[in-house]
């Protein structure tokens, strides 16, 4: 909840000041309610460990925005997507798909790492199945919030999606869902070859190629 509470905080500074970066935390702010929604309801095999990743997970992003407020050196997938964020010509849905990609594709990379490199090589394969599962019931609760984010958050700030909703019903609804589905399957792989990389310098050469993948996907969403 101490999460949501500063979303709300931080929600509120933006939109008061026309902030366009509202638009991704609010996305991401109504995910983290959907998410922490499905954990009462014990919708996880392991609902303590996915907590623990839910809170390291924000603490990227916070740490990250909290570093780039303050004029420090800030992880390069973030420092781009704020400056990019500023621009006029960026569309709401460019700036949400440039933060779900920096987020996704890097942070919860990490952050997945981190979670998991202390008790991997101790586990079974099923119990390192059991987190993955968990990983992947990740998805529903994303497909189910994906509406609900098109309706409140996207829709009024880029009036032209409500007619693409409109003409293409679930659709376009179902090809997101679908593209952060697999994005979040690469996500697994990415973690689970950084945990069979014991030596130091091959996972920092693993994560900074990582990072300029996910750099040249945000240029391209913003050219879009």
């Amino acid at each position: 909840m101490a999460t949501l509470q500063y979303m709300d905080e931080q929600l509120s500074q933006w939109e008061a000041a026309g902030d366009r970066r509202a638009i991704f935390l609010a996305c991401y702010r109504t995910m983290t309610a959907n998410m922490l929604a499905h954990l009462e309801k014990q919708f996880f095999q392991d609902s303590p460990w996915v907590q623990s990743l839910l809170d390291h997970f924000a603490d990227y992003y916070f740490d990250a925005l909290l570093r780039y407020e303050n004029g420090e050196e800030t992880a390069a997938v973030w420092k781009q997507v704020h400056d990019l964020s500023k621009e006029e010509n960026i569309s709401a849905l460019q700036r949400l798909l440039m933060g779900v990609n920096a987020h996704i594709n890097y942070d919860l990379v990490l952050t997945l790492y981190d979670v998991l490199h202390q008790d991997w090589s101790a586990w079974s394969e099923s119990e390192r199945r059991q987190k993955q599962q968990d990983h992947e019931r990740v998805n529903t609760v994303i497909a189910n919030t994906i509406d609900v984010v098109q309706d409140n958050i996207l829709e009024p700030a880029q009036p032209f999606m409500a007619v693409v909703d409109r003409a293409f019903g679930r659709l376009d609804e179902y090809l997101l869902s679908k593209l952060i589905a697999n994005w979040r399957e690469d996500v697994w792989q990415h973690a689970s070859a950084l945990l069979e990389i014991q030596d130091e310098t091959r996972r920092k050469t693993y994560i900074s190629e990582l990072e300029r993948t996910v750099l040249k996907r945000t240029r391209m969403i913003g050219m879009v």
